[in-house]
């Protein structure tokens, strides 16, 4: 059953390589197939050094805890730069880490 979400949370990771990639489909059926009615995977892109899983949701914060939740301590997360926007729009609420100033999606 297909929804209406406000908005578009974006799961980004540097990525390089066809290991990179296998990692990305893994982590993004992991998280489809976790977050319930949290929100829907909206699919992903890889290219330009990063790869990007979508996510839409009315609640970007509690599911990028669940997906936290889901994905535990891999050697990613110190890597993982979330976000989330309306969808339709350019600027985007950054989640973590809290240090990180600007967000784009190449």
């Amino acid at each position: 059953m297909k929804f209406r979400y406000k908005q578009e949370l974006v799961l980004q990771l540097p990525a390089n390589s066809v290991k990179d990639y296998d990692i990305l489909i893994e982590l993004e059926n992991n998280i489809a197939a976790g977050l319930k009615n949290l929100g829907e995977v909206d699919g992903h892109d890889f290219g330009m050094g990063e790869m990007n899983i979508f996510v839409h949701t009315d609640y970007p914060k509690l599911a990028f805890e669940k997906i936290r939740s889901l994905i535990g301590t891999k050697d990613f997360m110190p890597d993982l730069k979330p976000a989330f926007r309306d969808i339709g729009k350019d600027d985007f609420t950054i989640l973590f880490p809290d240090d990180l100033g600007h967000f784009t999606i190449a």
